[in-house]
């Protein structure tokens, strides 16, 4: 006999198994380490950021931007398979418990992560209130159930085929999140957030009444959830090797100008193909592009010459670790061990492909403080720069794959 609370709840112990299992590589490898030390700073210049503010400045409006944002996001996990096309789909009107489960787990640990951001954000509020953080678990439990509404709207909007419907949904919920926010940490009468309450209803309601008779969208629940696992795989695999993970290649014919700057020789085969695996897959260019203008944003707003060497250094080396996997890539592909190349070509290569990386986002950084016309550390961190990228390469990168 079918039981949906036996069935949540082996998928759910399982996928909190997998969790763990792969969180202890992630929390052990020394890369936390350097994440604090990012996070550490992060919060020193925010606070004297938020020290150097007027109490007119708009705290509300920023938070309520931002807030918006967390609120709209508001996935099920589900815990589906590829299988349950097959199999679930008859059994879909004896699931109502089963899907119950995976929007209470949701709101659970999507809550944790609006706590999070609301922590971060109440000192810019407490700067330009007199409330400070007296309204801190006030505003937390108006968030919360705010988070319940958008889990709940968005799982009847999987109802629907079109994707319009979609795009629309997400335009208006971040409207209405942002206001409903703003209104909030603006002290609202409490009788505009009662009629704010209606419209909520009314919402949820009128697409809850549309969606009856529809069907759930299996083939988009499964996807999404593929997607979200796939997103965390990726992640681990910067610490260990992940079985389930498969790879994302999207061909970027822009790109191709790099690629024919490479000669058509024997000696360049593992150069043209890392050259390729880089520019293709979404997780190693991806990687490098948010890391580049994460890096050079931060450089820029850095005001003393020690920290943005620090930071360079630091996101070089973020880098570059993170980038050590492009090795693997094509380990398990046994056409690979049929070229007729030495591996001497492919570990000279893999070092170019990874040097010349680093030169760039180098260049970038010492761009950046050549804008702001820092002549004499933009030559401090071009220099020191590239010296550490070639550290990196010919040396850390050695031993490290070789570990």
């Amino acid at each position: 006999m079918f039981d949906d609370k036996k069935l949540w709840k082996d998928r759910a112990v399982h996928r909190l198994k997998e969790f763990g299992v792969y969180l202890r590589y992630i929390l052990n490898g020394h890369l936390m380490v350097v994440l604090l030390f990012l996070i550490g700073t992060a919060a020193f210049y925010y606070q004297n950021w938020i020290k150097t503010l007027s109490l007119n400045f708009p705290a509300e409006i920023i938070i309520a931007l931002i807030l918006g944002i967390i609120l709209t996001h508001s996935p099920v996990y589900t815990f589906l398979l590829e299988a349950d096309q097959v199999f679930l789909i008859p059994l879909e009107s004896r699931l109502k418990g089963y899907f119950l489960r995976s929007g209470l787990i949701s709101l659970v640990f999507q809550g944790y992560i609006l706590l999070m951001f609301l922590a971060v954000l109440m000192p810019l509020y407490a700067h330009v209130s007199v409330n400070g953080f007296q309204s801190f678990f006030i505003f937390f439990l108006a968030l919360l159930i705010m988070k319940a509404w958008n889990i709940a709207v968005n799982w009847r909007i999987h109802y629907y085929v079109q994707p319009s419907v979609y795009i629309w949904d997400m335009f208006v919920r971040y409207f209405i999140n942002v206001l409903f926010t703003f209104l909030l940490f603006s002290n609202a009468n409490i009788l505009f957030l009662l009629i704010f309450a209606f419209i909520l209803a009314f919402y949820y309601f009128s697409f809850n009444s549309k969606t009856k008779k529809m069907g759930l969208k299996w083939d988009l629940l499964i996807a999404q959830e593929e997607k979200r696992m796939a997103s965390f795989y990726r992640l681990a695999n910067l610490f260990t090797d992940v079985p389930k993970l498969k790879d994302t290649v999207k061909r970027r014919k822009w790109l191709d100008l790099f690629i024919h700057s490479i000669s058509f020789t024997q000696n360049n085969t593992y150069l043209y193909l890392f050259a390729r695996t880089f520019l293709r897959s979404s997780d190693y260019l991806g990687l490098f592009i948010r890391l580049t203008v994460i890096g050079a944003i931060a450089l820029y707003f850095i005001s003393f010459g020690a920290g943005q060497l620090v930071f360079s250094l630091l996101f070089l080396y973020l880098t570059g670790f993170q980038l050590l996997p492009l090795w693997y890539h094509h380990q398990n592909k046994l056409w690979i061990d049929l070229y007729p190349v030495s591996q001497t070509y492919k570990t000279e290569a893999f070092h170019t492909i990874l040097r010349n990386i680093l030169f760039i986002q180098t260049s970038v950084f010492a761009l950046v403080l050549l804008i702001k016309g820092q002549w004499m550390f933009t030559g401090i961190i071009l220099l020191t720069g590239l010296l550490f990228s070639y550290l990196f390469v010919h040396f850390y990168s050695k031993k490290r794959l070789k570990a």
